[in-house]
């Protein structure tokens, strides 16, 4: 089974940027779909974004739609998420997942969880 460590995470003023990092390891990355999701206090975890396994398909909450993208290295086994024009209400834990099943927005599909990385936007 896949293992998942995110980072790249911490404290940037609103209109910033970050590039957050989920680097995998213990299975065949390649073969999974991806997903980004975030959680923020008293909040549900909520879908950011996801990738097939090749990289050629996304899919993007409303929310971030134009200002994030995900991307994956295969080779690199690393998946990423660039987060540009940064807002407040972007603050939250974000947690990258793993899906045998495929990709999409539902928490369900996603079979491995990594440990989250912080973001905080400062208004």
């Amino acid at each position: 089974q896949v293992q998942l460590v995110e980072s790249g995470g911490g404290l940037v003023q609103a209109g910033g940027s970050l590039r957050l990092a989920c680097a995998t390891s213990g299975s065949t990355f390649s073969s999974y779909g991806m997903g980004w999701f975030r959680q923020a206090p008293g909040k549900e975890r909520e879908f950011v974004a996801a990738i097939n396994w090749s990289g050629y398909n996304t899919y993007y909450a409303d929310s971030v739609k134009g200002r994030f993208t995900t991307s994956r290295d295969n080779a690199k086994n690393t998946l990423y998420l660039q987060m540009n024009s940064l807002k407040p209400e972007d603050t939250a834990v974000y947690f990258c997942a793993a899906s045998s099943w495929g990709w999409g927005t539902a928490k369900s599909i996603y079979d491995v969880w990594g440990q989250g990385t912080q973001v905080t936007v400062s208004s």
